[in-house]
Protein backbone atom coordinates (compact mmCIF):
# COMPACT_ATOMS: atom_id res chain seq x y z
CA UNK A 1 0.00 0.00 0.00
CA UNK A 2 1.47 3.34 -0.66
CA UNK A 3 -0.09 6.92 0.77
CA UNK A 4 0.76 10.40 -0.76
CA UNK A 5 1.87 13.27 2.18
CA UNK A 6 1.59 16.63 1.10
CA UNK A 7 4.73 18.81 2.20
CA UNK A 8 2.46 21.42 2.90
CA UNK A 9 -0.65 19.96 4.75
CA UNK A 10 -0.91 20.32 8.43
CA UNK A 11 -4.34 19.34 9.13
CA UNK A 12 -4.39 15.16 8.20
CA UNK A 13 -3.80 12.91 10.78
CA UNK A 14 -2.61 9.07 10.21
CA UNK A 15 -4.16 6.15 12.32
CA UNK A 16 -2.40 3.03 12.03
CA UNK A 17 -3.05 -0.80 13.44
CA UNK A 18 0.50 -2.17 14.58
CA UNK A 19 0.34 -5.79 14.36
CA UNK A 20 3.33 -6.68 16.37
CA UNK A 21 3.45 -9.06 20.14
CA UNK A 22 3.02 -6.80 22.62
CA UNK A 23 7.14 -7.41 23.35
CA UNK A 24 8.31 -6.32 20.19
CA UNK A 25 6.66 -2.74 20.22
CA UNK A 26 8.95 -0.75 21.85
CA UNK A 27 12.00 -2.19 19.40
CA UNK A 28 10.02 -1.31 16.93
CA UNK A 29 8.67 1.77 17.46
CA UNK A 30 11.53 4.05 19.79
CA UNK A 31 14.33 5.10 17.40
CA UNK A 32 17.84 3.80 18.20
CA UNK A 33 21.19 5.91 19.57
CA UNK A 34 22.29 4.45 16.40
CA UNK A 35 19.60 6.03 14.44
CA UNK A 36 18.21 2.59 13.24
CA UNK A 37 14.09 2.75 13.44
CA UNK A 38 11.79 -0.17 12.23
CA UNK A 39 9.22 2.07 12.05
CA UNK A 40 10.11 4.52 9.70
CA UNK A 41 11.41 2.24 7.48
CA UNK A 42 7.93 0.17 8.17
CA UNK A 43 6.33 3.60 6.86
CA UNK A 44 8.50 3.94 3.84
CA UNK A 45 9.10 7.68 4.86
CA UNK A 46 12.24 9.63 4.11
CA UNK A 47 11.47 11.84 7.20
CA UNK A 48 9.50 11.19 10.37
CA UNK A 49 9.96 13.40 13.77
CA UNK A 50 10.16 11.01 16.59
CA UNK A 51 8.53 13.92 18.63
CA UNK A 52 4.86 13.75 16.79
CA UNK A 53 4.95 9.93 16.86
CA UNK A 54 2.23 9.03 18.85
CA UNK A 55 2.21 4.93 20.23
CA UNK A 56 -0.91 4.40 21.93
CA UNK A 57 -1.37 0.73 23.87
CA UNK A 58 -5.32 1.11 24.07
CA UNK A 59 -5.73 -0.44 27.60
CA UNK A 60 -3.51 2.63 28.58
CA UNK A 61 -6.89 4.61 27.63
CA UNK A 62 -8.39 2.75 30.38
CA UNK A 63 -11.64 3.88 30.15
CA UNK A 64 -11.52 6.62 27.65
CA UNK A 65 -12.60 5.58 23.97
CA UNK A 66 -10.43 5.94 21.12
CA UNK A 67 -12.50 8.47 19.82
CA UNK A 68 -12.43 10.47 22.71
CA UNK A 69 -8.70 10.71 23.09
CA UNK A 70 -8.62 11.34 19.53
CA UNK A 71 -10.90 14.34 19.76
CA UNK A 72 -9.59 15.77 22.96
CA UNK A 73 -5.83 15.33 21.41
CA UNK A 74 -5.96 16.21 17.99
CA UNK A 75 -9.26 18.13 17.67
CA UNK A 76 -11.15 15.62 15.57
CA UNK A 77 -14.17 16.76 15.15
CA UNK A 78 -15.32 16.31 11.10
CA UNK A 79 -17.93 14.48 9.69
CA UNK A 80 -15.25 11.09 8.66
CA UNK A 81 -14.71 10.92 11.85
CA UNK A 82 -17.87 11.05 13.31
CA UNK A 83 -18.81 7.98 10.96
CA UNK A 84 -15.98 5.92 12.05
CA UNK A 85 -16.23 6.39 15.94
CA UNK A 86 -17.72 3.17 16.41
CA UNK A 87 -15.10 1.81 14.08
CA UNK A 88 -12.03 3.34 16.02
CA UNK A 89 -13.85 2.46 19.52
CA UNK A 90 -13.83 -1.28 18.88
CA UNK A 91 -10.23 -1.67 18.26
CA UNK A 92 -7.52 -3.57 20.90
CA UNK A 93 -4.06 -3.74 20.52
CA UNK A 94 -1.35 -0.92 19.76
CA UNK A 95 -1.81 2.07 17.72
CA UNK A 96 0.71 4.41 15.74
CA UNK A 97 -0.88 7.99 15.60
CA UNK A 98 1.03 10.27 12.97
CA UNK A 99 -0.45 14.21 12.69
CA UNK A 100 1.11 16.04 9.95
CA UNK A 101 3.69 17.10 11.78
CA UNK A 102 5.24 13.77 12.05
CA UNK A 103 6.39 14.61 8.69
CA UNK A 104 8.03 17.39 9.00
CA UNK A 105 6.51 19.21 6.02
CA UNK A 106 7.81 17.19 3.43
CA UNK A 107 6.33 15.40 0.60
CA UNK A 108 7.20 11.82 0.06
CA UNK A 109 5.49 8.76 -0.72
CA UNK A 110 5.14 5.92 2.37
CA UNK A 111 5.05 2.40 1.38
CA UNK A 112 3.82 0.72 4.23
CA UNK A 113 4.66 -2.49 5.60
CA UNK A 114 2.65 -5.44 6.87
CA UNK A 115 3.03 -4.25 10.19
CA UNK A 116 1.19 -1.41 10.05
CA UNK A 117 -2.30 -1.00 8.81
CA UNK A 118 -3.95 1.95 7.95
CA UNK A 119 -7.47 2.75 10.22
CA UNK A 120 -8.16 6.04 9.03
CA UNK A 121 -6.97 9.59 7.59
CA UNK A 122 -8.66 12.27 9.35
CA UNK A 123 -8.86 16.30 9.34
CA UNK A 124 -7.40 17.78 12.39
CA UNK A 125 -9.53 20.61 13.26
CA UNK A 126 -8.41 24.58 13.47
CA UNK A 127 -8.78 26.01 16.85
CA UNK A 128 -10.16 28.34 17.50
CA UNK A 129 -9.49 31.87 18.93
CA UNK A 130 -10.29 31.94 22.77
CA UNK A 131 -12.27 35.40 23.42
CA UNK A 132 -12.93 38.21 20.91
CA UNK A 133 -10.86 39.87 18.61
CA UNK A 134 -8.71 42.38 20.89
CA UNK A 135 -9.49 45.75 20.18
CA UNK A 136 -7.94 49.50 21.63
CA UNK A 137 -8.74 53.11 21.47
CA UNK A 138 -5.54 54.02 21.87
CA UNK A 139 -4.61 53.40 17.82
CA UNK A 140 -7.59 54.59 16.57
CA UNK A 141 -6.73 57.08 13.71
CA UNK A 142 -3.19 56.68 13.76
CA UNK A 143 -3.25 54.40 10.87
CA UNK A 144 -5.48 56.02 8.43
CA UNK A 145 -3.65 59.03 8.81
CA UNK A 146 -0.70 58.84 7.10
CA UNK A 147 2.96 59.07 8.47
CA UNK A 148 2.66 63.25 8.88
CA UNK A 149 1.24 62.20 12.43
CA UNK A 150 4.53 60.29 13.82
CA UNK A 151 7.77 61.38 14.21
CA UNK A 152 10.77 60.42 11.72
CA UNK A 153 13.13 58.71 13.81
CA UNK A 154 15.02 57.63 11.32
CA UNK A 155 16.55 61.30 10.82
CA UNK A 156 16.37 62.26 14.61
CA UNK A 157 19.89 63.82 15.08
CA UNK A 158 19.47 62.41 18.38
CA UNK A 159 19.03 59.11 16.93
CA UNK A 160 22.31 59.27 15.05
CA UNK A 161 24.22 60.77 17.64
CA UNK A 162 23.61 58.03 20.03
CA UNK A 163 24.20 55.93 17.27
CA UNK A 164 27.53 56.58 16.97
CA UNK A 165 28.05 57.23 20.32
CA UNK A 166 27.41 53.42 21.44
CA UNK A 167 29.52 52.83 18.19
CA UNK A 168 32.71 54.46 19.70
CA UNK A 169 32.22 52.93 23.09
CA UNK A 170 31.91 49.46 21.85
CA UNK A 171 35.20 50.00 20.00
CA UNK A 172 37.09 51.26 23.37
CA UNK A 173 35.82 48.29 25.21
CA UNK A 174 36.87 46.00 22.40
CA UNK A 175 40.23 47.63 22.60
CA UNK A 176 40.60 47.62 26.46
CA UNK A 177 39.90 43.97 26.16
CA UNK A 178 42.17 43.27 23.42
CA UNK A 179 45.31 45.05 25.43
Amino acid sequence: MQIEVNGSDNTTLRVFKLDLPAEAIERFTVQAGTGEWPLKYALGATTLRNGFVDVVDLRDLEKMRLSQYLADAYGLAGSDFKAERNQLDALTGHLVILPAQAFDNTSQTLTIAPQLRLIGTYNETAPKPRGPKLRSDGVKGLLGQGSADLPDRSTSPFLKLALVGLGILALLILAAILR
